[in-house]
């Protein structure tokens, strides 16, 4: 069967004249043009995706949002409903809450200008605290002791309330709750006040130790970009009072330096007539 056809097959291209062997060479050209430029358009639309950087994607979405806040202004204009009033039926009471906190916390730490040092003392001890992340669960794990919660109760609940599960023991003749000697070292060591015996016990961890490190190095590299130390200092005094008069009086002591050297040395020195 596959000879027959194959035969066929030769026999019909034998007896196809030459306009239609250039017809079907002109259509199987057409059809390789077609798939060669498909081919290609595919190829640049995916290497136009790859060369999009995250920035890219950010100014996207940004235009994405800004267009759907826009459709929904139209829409809410066109209803007569109050657009904002409608924005804020999204908003929970904690939410609205914590919002608030925030901007009042905003306005209070506008002030930037210098006072006293208690007062800048207490800007940067403010912002040392927003920087600390409490470890609850070694703060936990000391609260049970000295609750005598069962291990890893206050962790699995996830709050800092004791739950049914204290190992208390009870006096039988008073009924009242009598700790353990452990019981009592650990609520010695946890709340500690101005009358404890006990101090310099307390071993931080390497992370804890890291993360000072870390903080120092910070506030140096902070500070060392702070500086308003000018670089160009170590070339003279100091004749200008901004970087644009700088330039200027660079340029007139280009010219005029040679003639009023010895002059402002006489000044200086007092020698001047």
């Amino acid at each position: 069967m596959a000879s027959d056809s194959g035969e066929e097959k030769t026999a019909e291209e034998g007896t196809m004249t030459i306009d239609e062997r250039k017809a079907k060479m002109e259509q199987l050209r057409a059809k390789m043009r077609s798939t060669t430029k498909a081919n290609r358009a595919s190829l640049i639309e995916e290497s136009s995706k790859a060369k999009m950087t995250a920035r890219d994607n950010a100014r996207l979405e940004r235009q994405r949002k800004l267009a759907e806040v826009l459709r929904t202004q139209a829409e809410a204009e066109d209803r007569g409903e109050d657009v904002e009033r409608q924005k804020n039926w999204e908003w929970t009471i904690e939410e609205n809450d914590n919002w608030e906190k925030k901007k009042a916390r905003k306005a209070r730490r506008a002030d930037y200008e210098f006072h006293d040092d208690v007062h800048a003392a207490r800007r940067r001890y403010k912002k040392d605290l927003d920087l600390i992340k409490p470890d609850l669960v070694a703060y936990n794990r000391q609260k049970e002791a000295v609750l005598g919660l069962a291990p890893g109760s206050l962790s699995k609940s996830g709050s800092s309330t004791p739950s049914s599960s204290a190992l208390t023991t009870f006096d039988p003749s008073g009924g009242q709750v009598v700790p353990s000697p452990e019981q009592r070292m650990a609520a010695e060591s946890f709340y500690r006040d101005a009358n404890t015996l006990l101090y310099a016990d307390n071993k931080p961890t390497e992370d804890a130790i890291d993360r000072v490190v870390g903080k120092i190095n910070r506030d140096i590299d902070k500070k060392g970009k702070f500086s308003r130390k000018r670089l160009n200092e170590d070339e003279g005094d100091i004749t200008y009072i901004n970087e644009r008069n700088r330039v200027f009086n660079k340029k007139i002591a280009r010219y005029y330096d040679k003639y009023t050297s010895e002059i402002r040395a006489s000044f200086e020195r007092g020698t001047a007539l």
